[in-house]
């Protein structure tokens, strides 16, 4: 089968679904707007667009194979508690009709930073008490245990407090194979953030600063041929880090960042590309080379996605119209291959979706008319859709 990345339209913030050709899928981040649970009101409905993509178990739990939370700012972790099940599986009401998060993949030194810079929301505390069970419960067992008690953690924690967990730990720059500890081949994932920092304790505050996120570059397999698709995704990582990932890896490793999409960090944020203010600045701020490097690693055809609202020049950042046109210079002045969620269908917000196969990938239309010669600007038919990335 045809694999799948899904980005719902969520505003300022993230939400997207992958599902690998195994039929697997793997959530990032959400975002659910007060707005969004509400029938009489126009904010789309991405929880129930998430329900009709997933499936139910054997004891009719709807289920996601994983939940990876890149940081618990409130637009990337809003709705949890209301929508998805947290505590031991078996105590899942039927009436409450929760999603099952069968294995998690957190951070423990993303959340650390996050807290240092600001207050985490109740949907973020509730994140990092479910985290702490499913952690405790492998100490207690050295067992990965069953569904709903499962985890990953995304980085070793400092001062060895992972030390006696590193069954269920993935250290930084290693690759993530499995999900659900199931291992199918079905994609890899490069943990480039967080990085670690020692006791370099200024480095600590820079990074925390500067949005410390997970980031992880998938390659992904489409129909059962691999490497089909590379996806970049890093939540709202700002220019430090990824200058820091480009003098870190741009030598001898430089390929670990090459994509096929990319998914714009922070809502397509200014400050993910230069440490000058633009509102102080204006058109004379300069971008940061390393870091516009590490995000412009560019494959044949690659796109960039900006999970945000509609970008206009006149709003405050983010999003950014200059880090915009910075985007759409890196994938060679080609505005079509720059997506901004909010704006891919004309009459209506719906997921963007790209199905990955053997070819490559295309972005689907939500229907074989108007859509395909609106968003892709080519024919009338879904058959027709330009594929992107390499053959």
């Amino acid at each position: 089968m045809t694999a799948a990345i899904t980005f719902y339209p969520v505003c300022n913030g993230d939400m997207t679904l992958l599902r690998f050709d195994n039929d697997q899928t793997l959530l990032i981040d959400i975002h659910i707007r007060k707005g969004a649970d509400d029938p009489d009101d126009d904010t789309p409905d991405v929880m129930s667009l998430l329900r009709e993509q997933l499936k139910r178990d054997e004891k009719g739990r709807l289920f996601v194979d994983g939940f990876l939370n890149t940081h618990p700012d409130k637009d990337h972790i809003c709705g949890l508690s209301k929508h998805f099940h947290l505590g031991p599986p078996d105590d899942w009401v039927k009436a409450d009709d929760k999603i099952l998060i069968r294995e998690m993949w957190s951070s423990p030194i993303v959340f650390r930073r996050a807290s240092m810079t600001h207050t985490l929301c109740d949907d973020a505390k509730a994140w990092a008490k479910e985290a702490r069970r499913r952690v405790a419960l492998y100490r207690t067992t050295k067992a990965i245990g069953i569904e709903g008690d499962r985890i990953q953690i995304l980085g070793e924690d400092i001062k060895g407090k992972t030390d006696d967990i590193l069954g269920i730990v993935v250290k930084t720059d290693d690759v993530v194979s499995s999900l659900n500890r199931v291992t199918a081949g079905a994609f890899e994932a490069r943990l480039l953030a967080p990085m670690p920092q020692g006791d370099d304790e200024e480095l600590v505050e820079l990074l925390a600063k500067n949005r410390s996120s997970v980031i992880l570059r998938f390659s992904i397999r489409g129909a059962g041929y691999a490497d089909k698709c590379r996806f970049l995704t890093g939540g709202d990582a700002e220019v430090a880090i990824w200058e820091r990932l480009w003098d870190k890896h741009g030598a001898a490793h430089a390929d670990w960042l090459s994509y096929d999409i990319l998914q714009a960090p922070h809502h397509c944020s200014w400050h993910s590309l230069s440490y000058d203010s633009y509102s102080t600045w204006g058109e004379e701020a300069e971008v940061c080379e390393s870091a516009r490097t590490a995000l412009a690693q560019i494959r044949k055809g690659a796109v960039i996605v900006a999970s945000c609202e509609h970008i206009d020049p006149e709003d405050a950042d983010p999003p950014s119209d200059r880090a915009k046109r910075e985007y759409i210079s890196i994938v060679e002045g080609k505005d079509d291959r720059f997506r901004c969620v909010t704006d891919v269908w004309e009459d209506e917000q719906q997921p963007l979706r790209y199905e990955i196969g053997a070819s490559g990938i295309v972005k689907a239309v939500k229907n074989a008319g108007k859509a395909a010669a609106t968003a892709l600007g080519i024919g009338a038919t879904a058959a027709q859709a330009r594929p992107h990335g390499r053959a």
